[in-house]
């Protein structure tokens, strides 16, 4: 008698059959599992890329939206709000000087963004007052002047340039989690 070990579970047995692959009784239901759950992947991964060609612009600007926040929120992770100072400890928003409604164009401007409480950004609308007057400290004058002075400016961005921005601040947010 011929004991051998299952490629699929790493025991010994004694081998039923041989048809390229050498497998125990046990084992069959094991591997007629693995081609089930691998038929379904595939399938998943080919529903996955069908419904990412059929996104929209604005669906595309959403996910960007997403990226673009959580890379603002680890960048800022640690510092105090921008508008009132208290410690940003649990949830917070990345909150806009510029509202996304007045300037969309400075909608993914990393100056234009930064960490804000929820009671500031959500309950206050922004505390706008308090931001203008931190802002100018925490990004420095020449870039403040600057961020006036492009508010009006058009931002019109192609769906690949979205996806381009998506992988760019992907990479941003990985070095982040990394450090």
């Amino acid at each position: 008698m011929v004991v051998i070990k299952c490629r699929s579970c790493k025991t010994n047995f004694e081998p039923i059959y041989r048809n390229g692959i050498i497998v125990s009784r046990l084992c069959l239901s094991c591997i007629a599992t693995k081609a089930k759950s691998k038929v379904q992947k595939d399938k998943a991964k080919e529903k996955a890329k069908a419904k990412e060609r059929l996104k929209t612009h604005s669906q595309w600007l959403n996910d960007l939206q997403k990226v673009f926040n959580k890379y603002i929120r680890l960048r800022d992770k640690g510092m105090p709000c921008i508008s009132c100072g208290c410690s940003l400890v649990g949830k917070y928003d990345a909150g806009h000087f510029f509202s996304l409604g007045a300037y969309p164009n400075l909608r993914f401007n990393e100056d234009n963004v930064h960490g804000q409480c929820v009671a500031c950004n959500q309950h206050r609308h922004g505390n706008t007052t308090e931001y203008s007057l931190s802002l100018p400290m925490r990004i420095g004058i020449e870039r403040y002047e600057q961020l006036l002075e492009i508010r009006n400016k058009p931002l019109k961005m192609t769906t690949e340039e979205i996806k381009e921005q998506i992988e760019y601040y992907k990479i941003k947010i990985k070095e982040y989690e990394l450090v």
